[in-house]
């Protein structure tokens, strides 16, 4: 099932490409990733209250908060440089450079969180480095 969500996700991360690039035109990127993140909070916090998970905030650990403050953060500066890029450049290279992303989480979640780094995984991320080296020069 998770496969099912990712590929979403991989969609819904396409259309915000396209979406972007036609809602920067003449707009301050940040600006921009200010207004896109209202929308965001609106649609997270919705789901939490239709959910019910709202509830559960109480039982965070500091770990918890901790880490989904860096994540906070590091979203929110990626999204920054993200728009960026996309204002200066072609979608067809920002959104495959972006995700770059991928190799580095897998490299990451290997130093740090101790996951296996099989041949099959490393050879995905050498091909997707090699794919963006390829687009940048």
């Amino acid at each position: 099932m998770w496969w099912i969500y990712a590929l979403l996700s991989a969609l819904f991360a396409a259309l915000t490409a396209i979406f972007a690039k036609i809602g920067i035109k003449g707009v301050d990127t940040d600006l921009a990733t200010a207004i896109r993140t209202v929308v965001i909070i609106i649609i997270a916090w919705a789901i939490v209250f239709v959910k019910g998970s709202n509830s559960t905030i109480a039982s965070l650990t500091r770990q918890n908060w901790t880490f989904l403050i860096l994540s906070g953060c590091a979203t929110g500066l990626s999204w920054i440089c993200y728009f960026k890029a996309l204002q200066l450049g072609k979608v067809s290279q920002v959104a495959p450079v972006d995700k770059l992303s991928v190799a580095l989480a897998i490299i990451l979640a290997a130093v740090f969180l101790g996951e296996t780094l099989t041949l099959k995984t490393g050879i995905a991320a050498a091909l997707i480095i090699s794919g963006t080296l390829v687009l940048i020069f």
